[in-house]
C-alpha cells in the first residue's frame, strides 16, 4: 500500500513537472491585430509551431502592459515607435526588426455603388464610419491623419465609431454595425473578408505617416531559445513571402 501511494505521488509530481516544463517552453507573443492572418499562416509553417502562443490586440495597450512587466517574450507592433520606447527604457534584448509596412484601405460589406473613394464618406447613406481607437491603435492614428489630409475630419467625426484595435474595427464593418471602415489591407485580404466583399480602396500613403512595423525580443526572454528562433524565422524568405501575400510592403 505504501509503495502504491509513493508510486501515485511520483506520477503526480512527474505530470505536474511536465506541465510546468511545457508552459515554460511556450513562447508568448504580443502581436498587433493586423498581423492575425499573416502570423497564423507563418506559425503553420514554423517547425516548432506548438511552442508559439499569440495574443492579438492593440500595439499601444501591449506597450503599456510590457512596460508594467507583462510576461510577453516577443512584441510585434504596428508602429515602430512603441518598441523603440521599450528599447530606450531597457526593456528589450534584441535589435528591433522592421518586418513590414502596413496599408490603410476603405472597405465596406455593402454594395455602395460605383468605386470607393474618400469622398464617399461625406454621403448621407454613410451613417457610421469605423476606425481603430487613435488613443492606442496606430491604424486609428493614421486614419485620423488621413481624414484630416483630405479635409474630411470635421464632416466625418460625428459618424465615427471606434474599435479597440484594427481587428475589432474590421468586425464592426463586417457585421454591418458600421457602413464602412478604414481598416488594414492585411485584414481586407483575409479569406472571410474577401468572401464578403473582395473590393477595397487603397488609401494613398502620402495622406498619413508610414505604418512601419517592428518586432523585438523582450528583456526577460533573452535566454529563451524558442523566442530567439521564432524571431529569426520571421526574418526568413518564407515568412516575408507570407507577409507580402497579406499586403505588407517590405521595408
Amino acid at each position: 500500500m505504501t509503495r502504491l501511494i509513493l508510486l501515485i505521488s511520483f506520477i503526480l509530481v512527474f505530470s505536474a513537472n511536465q506541465v510546468f516544463s511545457q508552459k515554460q517552453q511556450k513562447v508568448l507573443v504580443a502581436a498587433a491585430s493586423d498581423l492575425r492572418f499573416a502570423m497564423d499562416s507563418i506559425i503553420q509553417v514554423y517547425p516548432n509551431a506548438q511552442e508559439i502562443e499569440v495574443i492579438y490586440g492593440s500595439s499601444g495597450k501591449f506597450y503599456e502592459q510590457i512596460s508594467n512587466g507583462a510576461p510577453f517574450d516577443l512584441y510585434f507592433s504596428a508602429d515602430l515607435a512603441y518598441p523603440k520606447k521599450l528599447q530606450e527604457n531597457g526593456k528589450t534584448a534584441s535589435e528591433i526588426f522592421p518586418y513590414g509596412i502596413g496599408r490603410l484601405v476603405l472597405w465596406s460589406k455593402k454594395d455602395l455603388g460605383g468605386k470607393l473613394s474618400m469622398e464617399i464618406l461625406k454621403e448621407t447613406q454613410i451613417r457610421k464610419v469605423a476606425i481603430a481607437n487613435p488613443r492606442h491603435a496606430p491604424y486609428g492614428q493614421r486614419a485620423e491623419e488621413t481624414l484630416k489630409h483630405f479635409s474630411l475630419y470635421g464632416q466625418v467625426k460625428p459618424k465615427l465609431v471606434f474599435g479597440e484595435n484594427i481587428a475589432q474595427t474590421a468586425q464592426f464593418v463586417g457585421s454591418g454595425a458600421a457602413d464602412i471602415g478604414i481598416i488594414a489591407l492585411s485584414l481586407a485580404l483575409s479569406p472571410n473578408m474577401k468572401k464578403m466583399n473582395p473590393n477595397y480602396y487603397i488609401i494613398p500613403e502620402s495622406s498619413h505617416q508610414p505604418l512601419l512595423q517592428g518586432a523585438v525580443l523582450i528583456k526577460h526572454a533573452e535566454l529563451k531559445p524558442g523566442a530567439v528562433k521564432f524571431l529569426d524565422f520571421f526574418k526568413e524568405d518564407l515568412a516575408r513571402m507570407i507577409l507580402v501575400h497579406y499586403g505588407f510592403t517590405q521595408p
